[in-house]
């Protein structure tokens, strides 16, 4: 029970292993979680370790496995199990690598080809539409149109027939597929380079486009461009390259269009039916590979912890023994030795690992033992340091103090009661919740708080009773100890006065206005309606949150004493604890005493006469 408040008494040893039993005895270790090994080659660079190898194949199967998993992301689920998977052997990491690198090549292999079939289906479908576009052009205009015969083009054609001008003047077309914002600036460069010697028509693609490489949806555009003379024919080439614009082959003869375009459909047909395959290929690969990829991962990080740890062990001029230095709790010894004979057994090895304490000055590590309830609330107090070995821990006294303190400051019981219900379904369903072994980093993070989130509920619903505040709202369970109407038959109020003044003042000297006794339990529900409701629960809030906040110091500091008496610092008790104390209890512990002073001594009929807390306190200095 002791190291419940105190963290636990710790004992460091030398491990000798057989080399053959090293492996398994440090996987036993690891499982069970109570050892802490020390770095013997702490000189030794990372690269000039004993298993630097296997560590580099480890990291190479995570590579393979972060791989597959981008893989599956929006294609298949990974299957998570409900309990984590052995410690592979070493054999059996040679069969993994085998199986996720046949994995990984038949993957590549198939994003590779679908790659290189939907860049096909991509240029077939831009074909189809351009052949489509180039043919609807062609039909629509057998003459071209008047503007095309104006200044600027008249040294280009001199007939007005398409067919016969083409003939005539031997005119050329370059026909192509270019993305539609980059259309502009492709049109205006053409123009100046080519300095308005040539005819460009474009519109716009029906449908969008898949990019084989990025996945995203593309919008194109189809345009023809009708030219005179090699040199423009290279200048247009050059500007389409520049613009990545693809440039595809088109018939001159109506004819030929219709036979190239029945061409193009069958081949998308086909080729359809050959995508349809390989993605059917590339599911069934990743829907194999998810029933273990999370398996997979867990069994690759054990192995590489594993060969960390035995990285930071030293083997002898033998090569036949593995020595280690370890620390572990002294309560746990005998779980250890029984681990340290589970994996010899498993290794089949015959020779059993020796421990031998070592005396060392060396501070051990701090180690607190928790379980599910107390871990969050250890966490939190680690968050701020970790004491020292075998000091006082803070965490149970967390255990009520945390949320009551936050209770203090959130103080509302209708949003304690939410965070009560929220946090009873996590803890009623909790086996059902870890068992989903979620990776969301927020919702991690509230479930590992369940039980802090159950304190402060049920703190905050007890001091929002005190506050009397409920969603912003009071009670009137027991009914007020104030009363209007005897104001009126004082005759202390009455039509004028309710007319002439916005405030009026209740006054408990006179007989029957206050009952003499005060709210049951937590602020009378009148203070609801008080205009100065916020400078009387202000300045109670703050009263109470200094006689809380002191008292919860000194008890900070109190726990030091336990802390000298253990350590048997004596001098410190003298030198330290007790001008700490007077100086604490002197200052801060006199403002308490005045503050709980001051509410009982005066009462109703003194309360004009009661000095300030506040200038007392300053004339003190």
């Amino acid at each position: 029970m002791a190291s419940v408040f105190r963290s636990e008494e710790m004992s460091l040893m030398q491990l000798f292993l057989q080399v053959e039993a090293a492996y398994c005895c440090v996987a036993e270790l690891g499982e069970l979680g109570l050892v802490q090994f020390r770095d013997l080659n702490a000189n030794v660079s990372s690269f000039q370790r004993k298993f630097v190898n296997e560590v580099r194949r480890c990291e190479s199967l995570e590579r393979i496995l972060r791989f597959l998993e981008n893989e599956m992301e929006g294609n298949a689920e990974i299957v998570k199990l409900e309990k984590y998977p052995e410690t592979p052997l070493p054999r059996e990491m040679i069969d993994m690598e085998t199986v996720l690198e046949k994995l990984e090549a038949e993957l590549l292999e198939a994003n590779q080809n679908q790659q290189t079939l939907k860049q096909n289906f991509l240029e077939l479908t831009e074909l189809k539409h351009l052949l489509k576009k180039t043919q609807d052009f062609f039909e629509a205009e057998t003459n071209l149109p008047d503007d095309f015969f104006s200044e600027d083009t008249s040294g280009l054609l001199e007939l007005r027939s398409t067919s016969a001008a083409a003939a005539a003047a031997k005119l050329g077309f370059t026909a192509g597929v270019i993305k539609r914002e980059r259309m502009i600036p492709f049109e205006r460069l053409l123009w100046r380079v080519c300095r308005g010697n040539v005819y460009l028509r474009y519109t716009e693609m029906d449908t969008t486009l898949e990019d084989p490489v990025t996945r995203e949806e593309v919008k194109k555009n189809v345009f023809i461009i009708f030219y005179q003379g090699e040199q423009l024919k290279q200048k247009i080439r050059k500007i389409c390259d520049g613009f990545r614009a693809t440039v595809y082959p088109c018939p001159e003869s109506a004819t030929e269009r219709r036979e190239m375009l029945d061409g193009v459909n069958t081949r998308i047909e086909d080729l359809n039916t050959v995508i349809t395959q390989t993605e059917s290929h590339r599911q069934r690969l990743l829907h194999e590979a998810a029933a273990n990829l999370w398996s997979w991962g867990i069994k690759v990080k054990k192995i590489k912890a594993i060969y960390h740890i035995l990285n930071c062990c030293n083997i002898d001029v033998t090569q036949q023994c593995v020595i280690a230095e370890i620390w572990f709790p002294v309560a746990d010894a005998g779980r250890i030795k029984r681990a340290l004979h589970q994996g010899m057994e498993r290794s089949g090895s015959t020779i059993a690992p020796i421990l031998t304490a070592i005396h060392t000055r060396m501070a051990p590590p701090t180690f607190n033992r928790t379980n599910k309830f107390t871990a969050g609330f250890q966490n939190i107090v680690d968050a701020y340091g970790v004491g020292n070995y075998r000091e006082m821990n803070p965490a149970p006294y967390t255990i009520i103090t945390f949320p009551f303190l936050f209770a203090v400051m959130f103080g509302d019981c209708g949003h304690g009661a939410v965070m009560l219900g929220f946090a009873l379904w996590m803890v009623i369903n909790e086996k059902s919740l870890l068992a989903q072994k979620s990776t969301n980093e927020i919702w991690n993070t509230f479930f590992s708080g369940r039980y802090l989130i159950l304190l402060m509920g049920i703190f905050s619903m007890y001091t929002g009773f005190i506050y009397n505040d409920c969603f912003s709202k009071s009670f009137n369970i027991f009914g007020s100890s104030w009363h209007i109407i005897p104001m009126f038959k004082n005759k202390t109020w009455n039509k004028e006065v309710l007319l002439q003044n916005t405030v009026l003042q209740l006054d408990p000297a006179i007989p029957g206005v206050y009952s003499g006794n005060p709210y049951p339990f937590g602020i009378d529900p009148i203070w609801n309606v008080a205009s100065n409701k916020l400078t009387f629960l202000n300045s109670y809030k703050m009263k109470m949150s200094v006689v809380i906040g002191i008292v919860h110091m000194i008890f900070g500091v109190v726990l030091s004493l336990f802390n000298h008496i253990y350590f048997k610092k004596y001098i410190n008790i003298i030198l330290q604890f007790i001008p700490e104390m007077i100086f604490i209890v002197s200052l801060f512990g006199y403002l308490v005493f005045m503050i709980i002073f001051k509410w009982c001594y005066f009462d109703v009929h003194s309360s004009q006469s009661a000095p300030s807390i506040l200038i007392h306190f300053i004339n003190m200095f």
